[in-house]
């Protein structure tokens, strides 16, 4: 014979359903939820390639291409050209976007050439020319592709990475790491004037100008572009993290 259950002992708790989650997924956010095609997004920035890659070609066809590609802006226009085209393609293949890191290097490198321009050689004397003057029968043509070089592509990459790039996929991180073109470029710059002694055009750029200002002045010049390359990357990260997501983005 079994013993009486006795009455006063409490009814135990129901177990629950499902048993709790000990460990965070790690599963990102972007591999649950897949991307859509952006027709419009795809078309605005295979536009920005091609104003891109087009300036650049006028710029290496009206000079010597060794000395235009040795220029910092054509190059940034070129990773510009090639990063757009990348993400065109992956908007009108609804994949996922480019990583933030390679985006906001790009945006980074496009402005800072801007403001290079416009803050210190727009009124540089004598006039700062990436061709040496050589514009043929055409003298419209080099003004052209520089105003789409220093103005207009730096203008549109902004918009592009305003409206239609996701937010908050830069990170702070990521900052002293654009550092290295840069940097890499400026030793690339300085050894290119030591092995052109006898070249007029052996240094790029005024500021850089070692065989006038001295190498004291030049890189104190280097430093202050870098710490405002690094002011600008800090500000791009900021507004990265700020700005809302719209339903544009891509």
């Amino acid at each position: 014979m079994t013993a009486p259950i006795p009455r006063d002992i409490p009814d135990l708790p129901a177990l629950p359903r499902t048993a709790p989650q000990l460990f965070p997924s790690v599963v990102p956010a972007r591999a649950v939820v897949p991307p859509v095609r952006r027709p419009l997004t795809a078309v605005y920035r295979l536009v920005l390639a091609l104003l891109a890659t087009a300036a650049v070609l006028i710029e290496v066809l009206l000079g010597s291409p060794v000395r235009v590609l040795s220029y910092f802006v054509i190059q940034s226009t070129a990773l510009l050209a090639l990063v757009t085209f990348a993400s065109a393609r992956r908007a009108w293949t609804a994949r996922h976007p480019l990583p933030g890191a390679v985006t906001g290097a790009t945006l980074l490198y496009v402005l800072i050439a801007a403001l290079v321009h416009h803050i210190a050689l727009t009124d540089a004397s004598p006039a700062f020319s990436m061709t040496g003057g050589a514009s043929g029968s055409a003298p419209w043509l080099e003004p052209a592709a520089g105003h789409l070089l220093h103005t207009v592509l730096p203008v549109a990459a902004l918009l592009d990475w305003l409206v239609l790039t996701p937010p908050a996929r830069m990170h702070l991180r990521q900052a002293p790491t654009w550092l290295l073109y840069p940097l890499a470029y400026l030793a690339f710059t300085l050894a290119r004037g030591e092995l052109l002694p006898g070249s007029p055009a052996r240094y790029l750029y005024p500021f850089l100008d070692v065989a006038r200002h001295g190498y004291k002045s030049v890189l104190a010049n280097a430093l202050l572009v870098g710490l405002a390359i690094y002011a600008v990357a800090v500000l791009l990260v900021a507004l990265d993290h700020t700005r809302p997501r719209t339903r544009f983005r891509l």
